[in-house]
């Protein structure tokens, strides 16, 4: 393998393992908080042992996060220095806010951990846990600017093939980044909800009937659910921005070639990469229109308005559908639990009901690593859209492969001990016993 097919595998494997911890730990706090809070307003134990038990696993996965946080540092300094090089001076405002903000929430993290039971008044802890939400929300919005910048760039003149006059705070407010950060964040939220629940949906399936797990998930549901309903709105005005800013990104998902009026929008299908047919795919008459510019007469720019060279991977379709598809899944079985949960003698617990929230779980994340691939991927060929290519941006050193093995090894013994170690904390620790004990220590 050369070193740019190098390069862009440790990247992506790098993303790829770096986006589960990452989501983690800015889906988590949420709940932590509601957990907390609601135990307080209700004086329930059982949502004061959420927010302890899910504060416990939670501060591994950050951990993890900050591992894998720097080697995405590393991975732009060392395999993409010419991109940096270009674009270090406008990226380096929200590159700066966002270590800024992962500190301010690990400031407040360590109060939070270490302060319970020590407020005579309840309420004191919770409010040290806002902090850690804010601090992990806008550590998302800040390096999303960052992904953001590079499909829509903007701040700053170009002058001899060199970018001058930067303007940082519209660098950081650029088209791409309304609709960019109102995805990230909603999709995190949403995973962080059926990670919760599928844990507490596995727990009812194993036999643990305990009341802490029902009220678990009934929590988790419930904003399982809205959350589905707004990462499902932010999809449709991304779909809207790609219409406009990024046409060819949203045609290449949908394997729409030729530029028309109500469009259709594809389901699957099988793609004929001489003839560019599309066998097998389910269409859906003038959706594609609806979902780009809100309107069934609505004209769709086609892939054959471009040049071919400059055409995404068609395969992103898949990704697409998947992550689309997932997202309906979700918002489908969150449904099914709250409408059993309101029909009164219906058994909402019922085990093929816990067993598709307990898939949700894994679904999610599958889903959240579709959309990334597909974000980036969708993008190529340019690494900054219409200014550099991702050829022009990659190192020159020959020295790449061994950095891949060493990273590749180090992302390996990560997970493995951070899912170890996520066992062994609640190994033998089971709700009941931990509310037994007044003195739960974390």
């Amino acid at each position: 393998m050369d070193g740019l097919t190098i390069s862009r595998l440790l990247t992506a494997e790098t993303l790829g393992f770096h986006i589960i911890w990452a989501t983690i730990g800015v889906g988590l706090p949420i709940f932590i908080s509601i957990a907390e809070a609601w135990g307080i307003y209700k004086k329930d134990p059982h949502y004061i042992l959420m927010a302890r038990r899910w504060t416990r696993g939670f501060v591994i996965t950050v951990a993890v996060g900050v591992v894998t946080g720097t080697c995405i540092g590393l991975m732009l300094s060392l395999l993409w220095p010419r991109f940096m090089q270009v674009a270090g001076n406008t990226i380096s405002l929200p590159l700066f806010m966002e270590t800024f903000a992962f500190f301010f929430e690990a400031i407040f993290l360590g109060i939070y951990l270490y302060t319970w039971d020590r407020f005579r008044t309840p309420i004191y802890h919770w409010l040290t846990s806002i902090p850690i939400i804010l601090g992990s929300t806008m550590s998302a919005v800040f390096i999303t600017t960052v992904n953001a910048w590079m499909n829509t760039p903007a701040g700053f003149s170009v002058k001899n093939r060199t970018l001058t006059n930067i303007r940082p705070l519209e660098a950081m407010l650029n088209p791409a980044t309304p609709t960019k950060v109102a995805h990230v964040l909603s999709s995190a939220y949403l995973t962080g909800a059926f990670l919760l629940a599928s844990i507490a949906a596995y727990s009812i399936l194993k036999g643990h009937q305990h009341v802490y797990f029902q009220k678990a998930l009934r929590l988790t549901m419930v904003s399982g659910f809205i959350l589905a309903i707004a990462t499902l709105i932010a999809g449709d005005l991304s779909g809207k921005f790609l219409a406009k800013h990024q046409p060819e990104k949203l045609a290449a998902a949908e394997w729409h070639f030729e530029t028309q009026r109500h469009a259709p929008l594809v389901v699957g299908g099988i793609l004929d990469p001489e003839t560019l047919e599309v066998r097998y795919g389910i269409e859906i008459p003038s959706a594609l229109s609806i979902l780009a510019k809100g309107s069934p007469s609505a004209e769709v720019i086609g892939l054959n308005d471009f040049p071919r060279h400059l055409w995404p991977p068609l395969y992103v379709h898949y990704l697409f559908d998947l992550m689309v598809g997932i997202g309906f899944y979700l918002i489908f079985i969150s449904a099914v639990f709250l409408f059993l949960w309101a029909k009164k003698g219906w058994n909402e617990w019922h085990p093929w009901v816990m067993r598709g929230i307990l898939a949700g779980g894994p679904l999610s994340f599958l889903a959240i690593e579709a959309g990334w691939i597909y974000a980036e991927v969708g993008r190529q060929p340019w690494m900054i859209r219409g200014m550099m290519t991702v050829k022009e941006g990659v190192t020159t050193s020959e020295h790449t492969l061994p950095v891949f093995w060493i990273f590749t090894f180090l992302y390996f013994a990560l997970g493995i001990i951070a899912v170890t170690v996520l066992i062994r904390l609640f190994r033998n620790k089971t709700p009941e016993s931990e509310l037994a004990d007044r003195n739960i220590i974390l």
